[in-house]
């Protein structure tokens, strides 16, 4: 089966409700727009035969085609992919950020995931939900490396793959969220809980937090496998108490404050505008910070006493930044 097949009927299954407010890539439609541009470009190559010499085989110099870009693709294909990645990426966050993190929400939500609790089991919830959100940014995920391909192959150029390094530039790679990293881990936390059996969609993910390089696996397909790095860009040991910058980088809290020239117990979102990450330097991502809440509890179940000693570490490097703090104030305030 074709994928657009495929794709067609992931819309209509199942989860046509649960995609009711949630964009998604319009496969077929960016299909057509490259089909017609494919005619376009026939067309034109049957003009230039009369202007083109013909090599010996006969074969036409397809080199001006080539190097050419299409106002057709140019104005519609990127532009429209750009708009339908970012809305589905947004989409993913807000809705595994509500899911995994529920005290974050506020007013009618709160009270709805309150009320939830009292009737229902809401493991078992959020198990479901979890999966249908799983399969909705891959479904996408796949749709669109598949158009990129389907691009490059009709242009006979390399833009799909430029598009995709922009992607990830822009934080717009959606198999590479930081959501999803926790998503995996809220999984991975399930499997160690007393639900029963996980069963075979469960074993999607794994993670090697013993090796030198600890890492997060969430295996697709047998072909298609995605490995994340937990390991701390700054102190390059695990990631102890992570968060996830605006940019989608993970690194251990203190490691981000230290970075971010702001205290401990201050917190990530007093750092400055222009403090920058320290990976890809993007500004004001500090104010965006959020907590991986279901990363720091498997590195907590997994690795105790590594977890123990960061946490005593942190404790004391925050009343060590308190107490210095706060006699300095003293002094700003009384002179002494």
């Amino acid at each position: 089966m074709k994928f657009g097949e495929t794709f067609s009927e992931y819309l209509r299954r199942d989860h046509e409700r649960f995609l009711d407010k949630c964009s998604h890539v319009e496969y077929k439609r960016l299909k057509k727009v490259l089909k017609k541009c494919r005619v376009c470009r026939a067309a034109q190559q049957q003009d230039g035969e009369e202007e083109e010499d013909v090599g010996k085989n006969g074969s036409l110099d397809l080199c001006a085609f080539e190097s050419e870009s299409c106002p057709l693709c140019d104005q519609i294909f990127f532009a429209e992919l750009t708009k339908e990645a970012s809305e589905i990426a947004g989409c993913f966050i807000s809705r595994v950020r509500r899911l995994l993190h529920p005290s974050d929400s506020f007013g009618l939500q709160r009270y709805l995931w309150r009320l939830r609790q009292c009737f229902m089991d809401d493991q078992q919830i959020m198990v479901q939900e979890g999966r249908l959100l799983l399969d909705y940014i891959t479904m996408n995920a796949i749709a669109i490396r598949k158009i990129l391909k389907k691009y490059d192959k009709i242009h006979r150029s390399v833009n799909g793959r430029k598009f995709k390094t922009r992607m990830r530039a822009e934080h717009l790679e959606l198999l590479q969220s930081p959501w999803l990293i926790e998503l995996g881990a809220f999984y991975i936390n399930v499997c160690g809980s007393n639900i029963g059996e996980p069963g075979e969609f469960f074993r999607m993910f794994s993670c090697d937090l013993c090796d030198t390089q600890p890492r997060m696996i969430m295996m697709l397909s047998d072909c298609v496998i995605y490995e994340y790095s937990l390991t701390c860009a700054i102190c390059l040991d695990t990631v102890f108490n992570p968060y996830a910058l605006g940019c989608g980088h993970l690194f251990c809290k203190g490691c981000a404050c230290s970075a971010a020239s702001v205290l401990l117990f201050q917190g990530l979102k007093t750092a400055s505008q222009r403090a920058k990450c320290p990976v890809c330097r993007e500004a004001g991502v500090y104010a965006n910070a959020v907590h991986m809440t279901e990363l720091d509890l498997l590195v907590k179940n997994r690795c105790k006493e590594y977890w123990k000693d960061r946490l005593r570490g942190e404790r004391t490097e925050m009343v060590k930044q308190s107490k210095q703090y706060w006699e300095s104030q003293t002094v700003t305030a009384f002179g002494y």
